[in-house]
């Protein structure tokens, strides 16, 4: 049976871990050829040497630019056109996360999440959107959260610039449809990752208790989500905000 990323190619911006692994493991299996992106060498080196161990025949690379780079964005994906022949997916996934409170903020611990979480966004769907409206068409997939929906009690950055990748995700698919490049979200709750885990039961237990399904989500429900906004069986999708929260928002 066809694989549904069969000879695909992707890139994965915070490909490194957590959820961004989690994506690059599922379009691997899915038969895709994935470029993930870290911030650094040594955790793309650390993330290549897992997924060889665990996928030894998987099309992986790794780079590490500078993603609020317009220059050095738009260099690397054309580096990878060139060496791949095309473009089929670009998933803006990298991003950052605190608790600060109003008052604890400084101008630029906010800028400093705004660029990764909305402007490494538009840049590098920028220079992706260039690729695809050349061949015909691709898909720009971001990462949001459930919080840009409903908000959190501190740290209002965060939320603030999810709810800020929503209006580019739906904005950009209109924008865009026309060369068929479709544009989506999905828009996580809470994911069982190694940091939450390491949490106190105490904490996590309320956490759990707010959610109708009873459980966090694994990093394999949110890839799963990707996956399908990815694949063809959405072809008609784009413009959406997709959330995998365990109905926490409805």
């Amino acid at each position: 049976m066809k694989r549904l990323l069969e000879n695909k190619v992707a890139v994965v911006t915070g490909g490194t871990r957590g959820i961004g692994l989690s994506i690059v493991r599922k379009f691997l299996e899915e038969g895709a050829s994935v470029i993930l992106c870290g911030s650094r060498e040594e955790t793309v080196t650390h993330a290549l040497q897992l997924l060889g161990t665990e996928c030894p025949d998987a099309r992986v690379e790794g780079i590490w630019p500078d993603l609020t780079d317009r220059e050095a964005m738009s260099q690397a994906l054309s580096t990878i056109h060139r060496k791949y022949g095309r473009l089929d997916i670009l998933v803006n996934n990298a991003g950052i996360s605190q608790r600060t409170l109003l008052e604890e903020y400084t101008p630029e611990e906010y800028d400093r999440i705004m660029d990764l979480n909305v402007k490494s966004v538009f840049v590098c769907s920028q220079a992706a959107a260039g690729i695809m409206k050349e061949q015909g068409g691709g898909v720009i997939l971001n990462t949001s959260s459930v919080v840009s929906l409903y908000g959190q009690p501190s740290g209002f950055a965060y939320p603030t610039s999810k709810f800020a990748v929503n209006g580019l995700t739906k904005s950009l698919a209109r924008e865009l449809g026309r060369y068929h490049i479709r544009v989506n979200a999905v828009a996580p709750g809470v994911v069982k990752t190694d940091m939450v885990e390491s949490l106190p039961q105490e904490v996590i237990r309320p956490i759990i208790d707010r959610i109708p399904l009873g459980r966090m989500a694994r990093g394999e429900d949110i890839a799963n989500a990707f996956l399908y906004l990815a694949s063809d069986m959405a072809a008609y999708v784009s413009g959406a905000v997709l959330s995998v929260d365990g109905a926490v928002v409805i």
